[in-house]
């Protein structure tokens, strides 16, 4: 079973030397992957609901450091050669479609192809408002982005008319490394994330799970697929856990069906990241990757 990291890009892992510590030594210890999550505005004070905890407030200053996820990635994939990237998640209702098709496969490209594109539809209103971006009906708009996307991504001339993106014939290069695209992990938790991913997506980037939610939405997703007419043997199933992990924990996360569980293990010390992965990949990382 692969063991991905969170996160590069806030607080203190948003310095450039401790981004490079973080990638150089999670490529070292065996992980397979290292996140960075996106937000482009916080507030001090919101009304919005955070989905992920009993709180429902983000855990995170709103004056804390947040880089760019596409920024952050690329400078970790300078630092690497063979761990993999992912968004845990970009917010793509609130991007250009098509700056973001340019910026991700320009990330691929420099990566040589090891970008995991992981996207949500947004919870904080708020946000969205600074940006300008309407909230209704943001899952529809980011159903139709990710279709452009592709488009953008595999054709030599896309053009594409819809709601919410349109561009006549155009040229876009290079294309992405990976073919067709880099996979497209729907975030979420929710029965409508799940439908997303089961109609559209390449996989699952389930967010804050025990091995008993992951296994029930697994099934949902799979469920789903099918009677979408799409194979669920082709969705990669990423699932990250708040609690902490032993190895025992581990393993009930792949009898459930999880592909990949990603550890929230980057200690908030820059001087304790190294011993803190260290001791990772000795008691989960290796051990996992028997299972």
């Amino acid at each position: 079973m692969d063991l991905g990291l969170f996160s590069i890009g806030i607080g203190a892992a948003a310095r450039p030397e401790t981004i490079a510590l973080i990638a150089g030594t999670a490529e070292r210890c065996g992980f397979h992957s290292l996140w960075a999550p996106e937000h482009v505005v916080l507030f001090e004070q919101y009304a919005s609901r955070y989905p992920y905890n009993d709180e429902g407030r983000i855990p995170l200053a709103a004056r804390a450091d947040l880089l760019d996820p596409l920024i952050a990635l690329t400078y970790a994939a300078a630092c690497t050669t063979r761990l993999r990237l992912g968004t845990g998640v970009c917010l793509l209702p609130e991007r250009n479609p098509v700056v973001t098709a340019k910026e991700v496969a320009s990330l691929d490209v420099v990566s040589n192809g090891r970008f995991d594109f992981g996207i949500g539809i947004g919870w904080l209103a708020e946000e969205f408002a600074a940006l300008g971006v309407p909230w209704q009906r943001r899952s529809a708009r980011t159903r139709e982005y990710v279709a452009a996307l592709r488009t953008l991504w595999t054709e030599a001339e896309p053009e594409f008319n819809g709601e919410f993106v349109r561009f006549a014939k155009l040229t876009m290069f290079p294309k992405p490394v990976q073919k067709p695209h880099p996979p497209i992990l729907i975030g979420g938790n929710t029965a409508a994330a799940l439908r997303r991913v089961a109609e559209f997506g390449d996989g699952w980037f389930g967010f804050g799970l025990t091995p008993d939610d992951a296994r029930a939405s697994i099934a949902e997703i799979r469920r789903l697929a099918r009677a979408a007419g799409r194979d669920p043997a082709r969705l990669r199933f990423i699932a990250a856990s708040r609690a902490k992990l032993d190895l025992d924990a581990v393993k009930r996360f792949r009898e459930a069906g999880v592909d990949e569980l990603i550890v929230h293990g980057v200690p908030a010390d820059p001087q304790a990241i190294v011993p803190r992965l260290e001791q990772l990949a000795q008691t989960l990382v290796a051990p996992a990757s028997g299972l």
